[in-house]
C-alpha cells in the first residue's frame, strides 16, 4: 500500500513538473514573439520606412524583409495577426528603432503614428521644376500635383490661372506627413499664401498698384537679376521707375526663361526678338506670371524697394553679381561696353 502510494506521488510531481515546463516552454515562446527584440539595423539607430497607401501586409513585410529591418518576418507575421494589423495597414513614414520587438514595432504600424516630413522648396523656375522637388520629399505624384494645380476649380476661387498660379507659392520649410493627400497639400499652399499675405503686405502692394500676384511676378524678375540679396531693392526700385514712365522692363531673365534655356549665359540680340508674353523686350509691362517662385526675401524688396532715379542696370564687369546703375542711356550705354568686353576677354558666347 505504502509502494503504490509513493509511486502515485512520484506521477504526480512528474506530471507538476511537465506542466510546468511546458508552461514555461509555451511562455518563453510567446514571450520571445511577442517581446524579444526583432529589429536589428546593425550600426543604425534608426531608419525610416515608407508605405504607400494602398500597400498590403505583403508589401510592408517584404519591405522590412529585403531591408534586413527585422530578424524573423515569421514572428511579425504571427503577432500581426493576432492584433489584426495584416488588415490595417496606415500608410505613412515611419520611424523604426534598432532593438524594437514585434510588439512595439506592430502598434507603431497599426496606430499610423508618423514622423512628419519637412518639406522645402526654393530656387525653383516652373511649375513641372515645382512638382518634381514636392515629389521627392512626400508621397504625391508629380503629374497629379500638376495635374491639381492647373485645375480650373481650383485656379477660380482664387483669382488665380494656369500663368499666376506659381505665385501661390511662398518658398518656405513646412511640415507635412509623407502621405498628405493632394487636396489637403493645396489647402495648405493657400493658408499659408493667406498667412503670408498679411494687412502690412498687402497695403504696400496696393501704394505700389500692384496686385500681389504682380508683386511675386516682379520679385521672381528681381531675384534673377541679381545674385546679391542687398541689391534686390534698388533692382526693385528701377523697375518701378520703368513702369511708371511706360517703359518696357527689358529684363534678360524674362528672355532666358520665355525660350526655356536655363544655361544661357548671355542673352544675344536674336534672342530679344523671341516670341513669347513673357518677353519684356518685346511686351510692355510686367510678364503673364512669375519666371519663378520667389524668396521671401526678393517679395519683400519690392515691397520695400529703395526709392532713386536709376532706370538702367548692367552686370559688373568683374562678374561679382553687383550692377552698375546708371540714370540716363550714355551713361548705360557706357556699362554695357565694359561687361560686353569682359565677356568676349572670357570667350563667353552663348
Amino acid at each position: 500500500m505504502i509502494k503504490k502510494k509513493s509511486f502515485f506521488n512520484k506521477f504526480i510531481l512528474s506530471l507538476v513538473v511537465i506542466l510546468f515546463l511546458s508552461s514555461a516552454i509555451t511562455a518563453s515562446f510567446f514571450y520571445s514573439r511577442i517581446y524579444q527584440s526583432n529589429v536589428s539595423l546593425d550600426y543604425q539607430k534608426e531608419v525610416f520606412i515608407y508605405i504607400p497607401t494602398g500597400a498590403s501586409f505583403e508589401d510592408v513585410l517584404q519591405q522590412l524583409t529585403e531591408k534586413g529591418i527585422i530578424i524573423s518576418s515569421s514572428s511579425f507575421r504571427w503577432i500581426s495577426e493576432k492584433k489584426r494589423y495584416i488588415k490595417n495597414i496606415k500608410s505613412g513614414r515611419y520611424l523604426i528603432q534598432d532593438g524594437m520587438n514585434n510588439n512595439e514595432l506592430v502598434n507603431l504600424l497599426r496606430s499610423g503614428r508618423q514622423t512628419p516630413v519637412n518639406v522645402v522648396f526654393n530656387n525653383i523656375r516652373t511649375k513641372e521644376e515645382f512638382a518634381g522637388k514636392i515629389s521627392n520629399q512626400i508621397e504625391l505624384d508629380s503629374l497629379q500635383i500638376i495635374e491639381a494645380m492647373l485645375d480650373t476649380t481650383f485656379l477660380k476661387p482664387l483669382g488665380l490661372d494656369a500663368f499666376t498660379v506659381s505665385s501661390l507659392f511662398i518658398p518656405n520649410t513646412y511640415e507635412f506627413y509623407w502621405n498628405t493627400p493632394i487636396t489637403s497639400f493645396l489647402s495648405r499652399m493657400v493658408a499659408e499664401h493667406h498667412h503670408f499675405w498679411n494687412d502690412s503686405r498687402q497695403v504696400k502692394a496696393k501704394r505700389l498698384n500692384l496686385t500681389k500676384e504682380e508683386v511675386v511676378t516682379l520679385a521672381s524678375i528681381v531675384e534673377k537679376e541679381t545674385l546679391q540679396k542687398s541689391e534686390q531693392p534698388v533692382v526693385a526700385g528701377l523697375y518701378l521707375n520703368r513702369l511708371k514712365k511706360g517703359m518696357k522692363l527689358q529684363s534678360d531673365p524674362t528672355v532666358i526663361f520665355a525660350i526655356g534655356d536655363f544655361s544661357i549665359r548671355r542673352v544675344l540680340k536674336k534672342d530679344l526678338k523671341y516670341d513669347s508674353p513673357y518677353n519684356t523686350y518685346k511686351n510692355k509691362g510686367l510678364p503673364i506670371g512669375p519666371i519663378s517662385l520667389p524668396s521671401i526675401q526678393a517679395i519683400d524688396a519690392v515691397l520695400n524697394y529703395q526709392k532713386h532715379e536709376y532706370l538702367f542696370m548692367c552686370a559688373k564687369e568683374d562678374f561679382s553679381g553687383y550692377h552698375n546703375f546708371a540714370k540716363s542711356v550714355r551713361q548705360h550705354n557706357l556699362n554695357a561696353a565694359k561687361y560686353r568686353k569682359a565677356l568676349n576677354n572670357k570667350n563667353i558666347k552663348r
